[in-house]
């Protein structure tokens, strides 16, 4: 039966349908095993992490401090999404009301954009811890750690919450169907009947803006740590500072490049097949959460030992 999928026209618009993915819609059930694998690794290897950097009073520096951050975010990120898209993909349960959809967006839009800006504060950590390594505890004290959670924090609500707030005053048009597997703003934008031009162009220059200045903070960040890599005289200590760096860098380029991707598809690729425009939204929001414990937990050794002294407790 297709029932589910016929586009419904007397909808009261308090509640739209999220088609899932589109055109995909009878391989959901084989297209929700990895993804549920995926969630199943989120959570528990986040929640490793952070048990591990509860437990062991060694593991309490800023380094690790912005990996709980980080553990946290993904956690947040991935089960705002991943239940409801499960549901969908299992019980073709596509309704969702109106206020549930754009909780649901600010959640998604605000924790990408605070993950951006724990990726930016790791970095800087890094540079500290490399090149300035004396003065690492006296620069990154716990409180100026708070204070770097909390910028980011508000940042993310400062520029988020207008999307969310824009959408909730524009009229949408029924059928009230929106193409994507959760409610992401520019799937949801295309519902509007009114002017929705202030709101395409403030995502747009938002996500550019986070994109490139977080970026080029990180690389700036980056250009210097080679700089003092490359004046170490020993290859041992090279070798250390590389490795410390390494796992950062994997989880940036697992952050930023799909993510840019599917954005700059989305607008200015209309002839890519709806499916691949939402499978790669999906997978920028699933993959990085799944793969960043494993990433930091297998090239970290302080985190394999801490693990270890949990476990043997």
């Amino acid at each position: 039966t297709t029932m589910p999928y016929s586009r419904p026209t007397n909808t009261s618009l308090p509640e739209l349908h999220l088609t899932g993915i589109p055109g995909l819609q009878h391989l959901h059930h084989w297209i929700s095993l990895p993804l549920c694998i995926m969630y199943l690794i989120t959570l528990a290897g986040n929640s490793i992490i952070l048990c591990v950097i509860k437990a062991d009073p060694s593991l309490h520096l800023p380094m690790f401090l912005f990996l709980s951050m980080l553990a946290v975010i993904d956690l947040v990120m991935s089960t705002s999404i991943t239940p409801k898209m499960l549901g969908i993909f299992w019980f073709r349960s596509t309704a969702v009301s109106l206020d549930a959809c754009l909780t649901q967006m600010y959640f998604v839009h605000a924790f990408s954009v605070m993950e951006s800006g724990v990726l930016v504060a790791m970095a800087f950590d890094r540079y500290v811890a490399i090149c300035n390594p004396l003065r690492y505890l006296s620069i990154l004290t716990s409180p100026v750690v708070a204070a770097i959670g909390l910028a980011t924090l508000l940042r993310a609500v400062v520029f988020m919450s207008p999307l969310t707030f824009q959408i909730r005053r524009l009229p949408l048009c029924s059928p009230a169907v929106v193409n994507h597997s959760y409610c992401e703003h520019l799937a949801v934008l295309k519902l509007a009947c009114g002017d929705a031009a202030f709101s395409n162009t403030y995502s747009l220059s938002v996500s550019t803006y986070m994109g490139s200045f977080d970026s080029l903070l990180i690389a700036l960040s980056y250009v210097l740590i080679l700089r003092a890599v490359l004046s170490l005289s020993s290859p041992q200590a090279r070798k250390k500072a590389f490795s410390t760096c390494g796992s950062h860098l994997c989880i940036i380029a697992l952050f930023y490049i799909p993510g840019l991707l599917s954005m700059y598809m989305e607008r200015y690729h209309q002839e890519l097949p709806p499916h691949i425009q939402v499978l790669l939204a999906d997978l920028y929001l699933l993959i990085p959460p799944a793969f960043n414990p494993l990433i930091y937990g297998i090239r970290t050794k302080q985190i394999r030992d801490g693990a270890r002294r949990m476990i043997s407790r």
